[in-house]
């Protein structure tokens, strides 16, 4: 402030001294007074000119300083309002210039800010429609002309980021697809047919769309794909099987199997079309010496027959064909029919077949083991054998049961699903394995009963021989304790030797009577429990043979009386002894 009305006060000492000067210029020239006035008044012109001038010119920079204020302050509020920003808040005690310099600064800055977000929005919303466009996405929506907010940037980021790792996801399995889908094709032998097939193994990647529908099109493809390969190896194993078949039926000499040592050919339909040759050639063969081929489908019939366990009523509904003497070609196709049809049935049942073929192994074992242990000669064999087959025997009565209850849920899994009895030799599973082991507790009973009988006219009881009263009186042994006999040692009285021990007996009271033994506790069965026990297993059965059948108190009372009776004879005939 001093320093600028310093300059104005030498300001007018400026113009004074400049008028002073002029008035002595003129003195000088002679220049009179109404001139000199007229060349004052001119001076002033001049001076009042360029002071109007200057100020106009002020005065001008002042309103358009104010006019900049305004507009900064209009285009300050539309940026915050645009950018979410809060109203810039203007500060006090500023000049117009520091007001004008401050709202411009901020205007730029906020207008800075308005072009990044405009540029990072265009960039983005082109990388988004394009991706967009090639997945057949939505877009990331901000209303056109809108100012984006920085978090609808991020989100925006976001997208388009998802959205890369998609295609990046989707052209990977894109790529795969069609990869398979070419390598099927060429694989099979196929020529593309639908549009969709040249498309896709077309070389310009660009021409499918990254679509979801695209995608699983190509799946659905590659899946048909897929089926028809099996369905071409099917018909190829089929032809080779029915060629090899065809072969050894006709035995072939060693130059036709050529053709079955041959490599595969490069693509399955071609390598078809061989087998298919192959196959008709052999057919034209068999035509030829129909008598002998089949006979030889007899033979595989009777062999899967005997594999499948068939009874002769199951065998007996092909029996007309089977012994139709007249060869024709109806009858080798029925043959033929049936052959695939028994084929069909053990594939289907060999589950079973296998797991029943285990146990009649080890059936026949346990049988043997059965007859191995009736033989007293065992006995005599040294090296651990007895201990070997008591383990063997073991272990196959421990896997029987686990083999019944197997078959018992493997068949009735069978039966339901199929809706028919699993039968073999004409008979139900179970039933097969009950009547097997009926068959043989029958034998057993039936050995049983041979070895009691002949045990019952083998032993007899001899009368002992008289011995001298003097001999007897003269020995000094104590009296003889009293002598047990097991129940195999005593026999049944016969009618003859009551007879005679009842003779004996009154002629001399040194003889002995034939008393009747009890017979062994096993051989006694109590048929109450036997008809209140519940449903057992073959095996079990079996076994439950062996064990001890708990005797009833009526019983009990009677051996106890039979075995009193029997001791106070021998007591009393040991004192008539003595």
């Amino acid at each position: 402030c001093l320093i600028s009305e310093a300059l104005a006060s030498s300001l007018v000492t400026e113009i004074n001294l400049a008028m002073a000067k002029l008035v002595d210029i003129w003195d000088s020239i002679g220049i009179m007074e109404d001139q000199r006035v007229e060349r004052m008044q001119t001076v002033k012109k001049h001076i009042d000119g360029l002071l109007h001038s200057m100020i106009m010119e002020e005065e001008a920079l002042r309103h358009r300083i104010k006019t900049d204020i305004f507009t900064s302050q209009k285009q300050l509020d539309t940026l915050c309002l645009e950018l979410a920003l809060e109203p810039y808040k203007l500060e006090e005690g500023l000049t117009v210039l520091q007001l004008e310099k401050n709202l411009r600064c901020h205007v730029e800055s906020l207008q800075k800010e308005k072009d990044d977000r405009m540029r990072e929005l265009n960039d983005l919303s082109k990388r988004d429609e394009k991706l967009c466009v090639t997945l057949c996405a939505t877009p990331y929506y901000i209303p056109t002309g809108s100012v984006p907010s920085r978090s609808q940037l991020q989100e925006l980021q976001e997208h388009v980021e998802k959205l890369n790792k998609e295609k990046e996801g989707r052209v990977k399995v894109f790529s795969g697809l069609r990869e398979d889908i070419k390598c099927l094709m060429d694989e099979m032998g196929h020529e593309p047919e639908s549009s969709l097939e040249k498309d896709s193994i077309c070389p310009d990647a660009d021409i499918f769309l990254l679509t979801h529908d695209n995608i699983k099109a190509l799946k659905l493809l590659l899946s048909q794909l897929e089926m028809k390969k099996e369905s071409l190896i099917s018909a190829k194993d089929k032809l080779k099987e029915r060629a090899t078949s065809l072969w050894n039926r006709l035995s072939c000499p060693e130059p036709e199997g050529e053709a079955f040592r041959e490599a595969a050919m490069s693509t399955l339909s071609d390598d078809i079309r061989r087998w298919r040759g192959i196959v008709e050639h052999l057919e034209e063969m068999q035509m030829a010496q129909l008598e002998v081929v089949i006979d030889k489908v007899r033979q595989e019939l009777v062999v899967l027959w005997d594999k499948c366990m068939f009874g002769p009523e199951q065998r007996e509904p092909f029996d007309i064909h089977f012994c139709d003497a007249e060869t024709t070609e109806e009858l080798l196709a029925v043959h033929d029919e049936e052959l695939l049809r028994m084929k069909a049935v053990y594939e289907t049942a060999q589950p079973i077949l296998e797991d029943l073929e285990k146990w009649k192994r080890n059936w026949a074992f346990f049988q043997e083991f059965e007859r191995k242990a009736a033989d007293p000669a065992r006995f005599s064999n040294r090296g651990g054998s007895l201990l070997r087959e008591s383990k063997d025997r073991a272990k196959v009565q421990k896997l029987l049961p686990k083999l019944e209850e197997e078959l018992r849920g493997q068949v009735e899994d069978w039966e339901n699903n199929k809706s028919t009895p699993f039968l073999v030799y004409g008979q139900r599973v179970m039933d097969f394995i009950s009547g097997q082991w009926e068959e043989h507790r029958q034998q057993k009973d039936k050995e049983k009963n041979e070895r009691m009988t002949k045990k019952a006219e083998t032993s007899q009881f001899k009368t002992p021989t008289k011995r001298p009263l003097g001999m007897m009186c003269a020995a000094s042994t104590p009296t003889p304790k009293k002598v047990k006999k097991t129940p195999s040692q005593l026999a049944p009285r016969s009618a003859t030797a009551s007879a005679g021990s009842s003779t004996s007996s009154t002629s001399s009271s040194s003889t002995f009577l034939c008393v009747p033994g009890r017979p062994p506790l096993s051989t006694k069965r109590n048929k109450t429990a036997e008809s209140s026990a519940g449903p057992r297993t073959p095996l079990q059965e079996f076994n439950s043979d062996k064990k001890p059948v708990p005797m009833s108190y009526t019983d009990f009372t009677s051996e106890l009386s039979r075995k009193a009776s029997f001791d106070a004879f021998l007591n009393s005939t040991v004192r008539d002894m003595l």
